[in-house]
């Protein structure tokens, strides 16, 4: 029985990463908006998940809209810095994060929350989408917004919904399997993985001289072979610094023999009976890894201590999902659309053609004529997807940059967040229109933050001018996007353009403009003594890190090594350097082999790299 109905301008259901950056946005805009949660933690992936130790959009000038604010939070917040893991440039107590988006939310009067509640009913008029409902309570509002972890609206208001692979015939995609087998049988979406944060008790144990870590107990169906060697070809203090976090933790997201679960990964849309099966084995599988690694590595590893707010304390409130149900939307990103343009690093800026209006028989299909730039969100992470034990060959869409690895660029198109015969709905997580290929790249947490945030705009502006989603105008949506004045978002992806130039924003738009002249290098041709104004590098930023001299060495394309001479404490030393900033990447190219260089950054002692921030000349 329904006790209560709310009404809003716009409703996001689930709290993840693109839902609550969908809800923040909306109501910065200044709608009238309420967020139902299902976890008391907000942002998802990044904080409830546990993986807070995220990958992608990390090149400075990708930091943008709410994911480059986050990233400034945290920077402000963490106690010791973010320079932790060596799988992410950024590494965190997801508790921090859990704290940043809960005062976002709080600063808004005219955003609500409600956590602790999943949806029960979709609500329609015709093939419209006006509301949903939940145990003891229902909202209506103009637009709804799916950010569930597993697309569960797209389920209850029966729009239709991908789920599983699509074979090479259905797009032509490169990587697509020819026809099914085994792997798209047993594995239909990607496995998910329930992080466990682990927690060095080595301090306690020299101070006492006994084993200080509680006993990690076996799950059911503990199998130690499962995990045999799943370090063997790293070491020991490398896979525990694959995801260490501040404070002697460790996130357990290992995907080599470790903790990834994929056993009847269909289960999680079959009943919530099945899903409840799923995740408790998935937290079992978790806990067993644990249990694995204190038995080998001795009981100076243990659980974490009163991270999560629920018990046991050292498990994520749920599982780490890296696919979900995915839209039929207007269009759809194939692999294609997220690879490099043959001799590029960049993918193509996503042009949709077209649409056959909505009531026509065809509504939704593309049809010849007129295209559109559809570009609302930027990713640039590789393909990257997981199978227990099993590798997948994927095309490459990786490029050495600043001295590592780094993934090309692609865009997100606005049609791909909207469905093809429905309105007043909006997907705004993993959900969007995409490939079982492509969704390996689109699923990143930078990715689809920004996804939330174009589509929490898109629908506080379908509330300003009383459209549906697909009456947009695009370049309005585009425009709001780039000239937001707490959080502007790049939609163009620009190696050498952070959004503090005084050139960003005409750039964007040129590119938006004139696609075809977008450089298939990534870099507009923007004088390189403007490249970086003198605010984008401080003098307080350059007090914060370390100054350092040494001897450059080149080992070969894009593999720099750095000698330390002085300061004394460090002489001798050698790091990899690495960066973010292109105009110090385009320093480091320049560099001849043994140059005698002063540098300023911070060091990374799990990948034993030192992250240049200004350097000498620069």
């Amino acid at each position: 029985m329904i006790n209560q109905t709310y009404t809003a301008d716009v409703l996001v259901v689930g709290g993840g990463t693109g839902g609550t950056a969908a809800a923040i946005q909306a109501a910065r805009r200044g709608a009238k908006t309420i967020l139902v949660s299902e976890f008391p933690w907000l942002g998802g992936m990044l904080t409830s998940a546990g993986v807070s130790a995220p990958d992608g959009n990390e090149l400075e000038a990708f930091q943008t809209g709410l994911w480059g604010a986050f990233l400034q939070k945290l920077r402000q917040r963490q106690p010791g810095g973010l320079d932790n893991s060596w799988v992410s440039f950024f590494s965190y107590d997801p508790r921090i994060g859990a704290e940043i988006f809960a005062d976002w939310v709080q600063e808004l009067p005219n955003l609500d929350w409600i956590s602790g509640h999943v949806p029960i009913e979709v609500f329609r008029q015709g093939d419209s989408i006006t509301g949903v409902r939940f145990a003891d309570f229902a909202v209506t509002a103009k637009i709804i917004l799916d950010g569930t972890e597993l697309g569960d609206l797209l389920a209850l208001a029966e729009i239709p919904y991908r789920w599983g692979w699509e074979l090479q015939s259905e797009w032509g995609e490169p990587s697509a399997p020819v026809a099914f087998n085994s792997l798209t049988e047993k594995y239909p979406v990607q496995a998910p993985t329930y992080v466990v944060i682990m927690q060095d008790f080595g301090e306690a144990m020299s101070t006492t001289g006994v084993a200080a870590a509680p006993e990690i107990p076996a799950a059911p169906n503990y199998n130690p072979s499962q995990f045999t060697g799943a370090w063997d070809s790293y070491g020991t203090e490398t896979f525990l610094n694959y995801g260490r976090l501040p404070g002697g933790l460790f996130m357990m997201n290992w995907p080599i023999c470790g903790n990834d679960y994929g056993e009847g990964v269909g289960r999680l849309i079959e009943s919530d009976v099945s899903r409840d099966e799923f995740i408790q084995e998935s937290r079992w599988h978790s806990q067993n890894f644990a249990h694995f690694i204190q038995n080998q590595l001795g009981r100076r590893y243990g659980l974490a201590e009163k991270v999560f707010p629920h018990t046991p304390t050292a498990f994520a409130l749920h599982p780490y999902y890296r696919e979900s149900r995915r839209l039929v939307g207007l269009t759809t990103v194939r692999e294609q659309d997220i690879l490099p343009i043959a001799g590029g690093r960049v993918a193509s800026i996503y042009e949709a053609f077209a649409l056959q209006p909505f009531g026509h028989p065809t509504a939704g299909v593309c049809v010849g004529g007129a295209s559109r730039r559809e570009a609302i969100a930027i990713g640039n992470y590789a393909n990257d997807h997981h199978y227990p034990g099993v590798q997948f060959p994927l095309q490459s869409k990786s490029i050495r940059w600043g001295g590592r690895w780094t993934g090309t660029p692609f865009t997100i198109p606005y049609s791909s967040l909207i469905p093809a015969t429905t309105d007043g709905f909006l997907v705004c997580e993993k959900n969007i229109s995409v490939s079982h290929i492509a969704n390996g790249a689109t699923r990143l947490q930078p990715v689809v933050m920004g996804i939330g945030q174009a589509a929490g705009m898109a629908a506080a502006m379908c509330v300003e001018l009383n459209c549906q989603p697909r009456d947009l105008p695009v370049r309005a949506l585009q425009m709001a996007l780039l000239e937001d004045n707490r959080s502007k978002a790049a939609i163009i992806p620009l190696f050498n353009l952070p959004p503090n130039h005084s050139d960003w924003l005409h750039w964007q738009l040129y590119y938006l403009n004139n696609p075809q002249a977008y450089p298939a290098s990534g870099d507009c041709p923007c004088p390189s003594s403007r490249e970086y104004p003198d605010s984008t590098f401080g003098k307080g930023l350059i007090r914060e890190s370390n100054c350092f001299q040494g001897i450059f060495y080149r080992l070969g394309q894009q593999e720099y090594r750095f000698t330390v001479t002085s300061p004394a404490a460090y002489q001798g030393q050698n790091w990899q350097l690495v960066t973010l900033r292109s105009h110090i990447d385009k320093q480091l190219r320049a560099y001849p082999h043994e140059q005698l260089i002063t540098l300023w950054g911070h060091q990374n002692h799990s990948g034993n790299w030192l992250l240049v921030e200004h350097l000498n000349g620069g």
